[in-house]
């Protein structure tokens, strides 16, 4: 089976570099008409380069595929809707959405200024709220929606001095959770990706030569799967890096109960077993884990 995208038309912010550029390249390989949406700003986000989006556009066009450039930012929510504006303008619709786009601004919780703390909550999370917030209602008329969020290992499992990064890119997996039950019946599939990636954004994180090991263009066709018709999961969290794939997920073990009004000594007691996975169940809905509290 050859997985195509002809006739569809992707949006794929944060495009201009690193994972957004190779995601947009491959989904215009195969046929997609992609936005590629960058303001072109530094990996702090200050300033903004026109040429950054130009760029992967002009990629894509010399390879025989179709794409314009947007340039607006996903953390105003005029302008993130602007973003599905250009799609409607360009190529009458939208199918696909990839929450791509983002900044750091990485210090040790005690010596982060609010203001860095909100602005990534603001482009990570909110950005990936106003752009898909913009482009639901047309997913929903057509019933049909590929929407993938981009989480973080760091926000899975944490990582020194990212505390408003871990927090924005665990707070999207909260709200795929939510967003896959209203997209159901409509055929809107939404997914989180935890990608381990080579890019400007972790340059400096990790030695010179395992960043030249992991390549975006290595992650990306698990972002393509993902938006492709041939795709029938949601609500899931897809860990993808280094030729390497693995969905993740949150598990609650049999804990224990307390016959009658439990105390502090109880819970002391007993904090082993409470703490125990060996038996441990995934839960698709909260009323679902609701139920299995109350049962019994």
């Amino acid at each position: 089976m050859t997985i195509r995208f002809d006739n569809r038309v992707a949006i794929v912010t944060g495009a201009g570099n690193g994972l957004g550029r190779a995601h947009a390249l491959l989904l215009a390989s195969r046929g997609a008409k992609v936005v590629v949406n960058d303001p072109g700003g530094a990996r702090d986000g200050r300033g903004g380069d026109s040429a950054v989006a130009d760029k992967v556009v002009a990629e894509i066009k010399a390879a025989g595929g179709q794409a314009v450039a947007n340039y607006d930012s996903v953390a105003e929510q005029k302008a993130a809707a602007n973003i599905v504006k250009t799609a409607v303008d360009a190529f009458g619709t939208v199918d696909i959405v990839v929450n791509n786009a983002g900044i750091l601004r990485d210090k040790s919780f005690p010596n982060m200024s609010m203001d860095d703390f909100l602005l990534i909550l603001q482009v990570h999370l909110m950005g990936s709220v106003y752009v898909t917030h913009a482009a639901w209602p047309i997913l929903r008329e057509k019933a049909y929606g590929r929407i993938v969020l981009t989480s973080s290992s760091s926000g899975l499992y944490g990582n020194f001095g990212q505390t408003n990064y871990s927090a924005a890119k665990l707070a999207l997996v909260g709200f795929m959770n939510t967003l896959r039950l209203e997209g159901q019946k409509y055929n809107i599939l939404v997914n989180s990706l935890a990608p381990v990636a080579g890019t400007r954004m972790t340059e400096d994180l990790m030695p010179a030569e395992l960043i030249a090991r992991m390549k975006p263009e290595l992650v990306s066709p698990m972002v393509a799967y993902l938006c492709s018709e041939a795709c029938t999961r949601s609500g899931e969290i897809w860990a993808a890096g280094v030729g390497y794939f693995s969905r993740v997920e949150f598990r609650e073990g049999p804990g224990v109960r307390v016959a009658g009004q439990p105390t502090i000594e109880d819970v002391a007691a007993n904090i082993d077993k409470i703490a125990d996975l060996t038996t441990s169940k995934a839960y698709r809905t909260a009323n679902e884990e609701s139920q299995a509290v109350l049962a019994g």
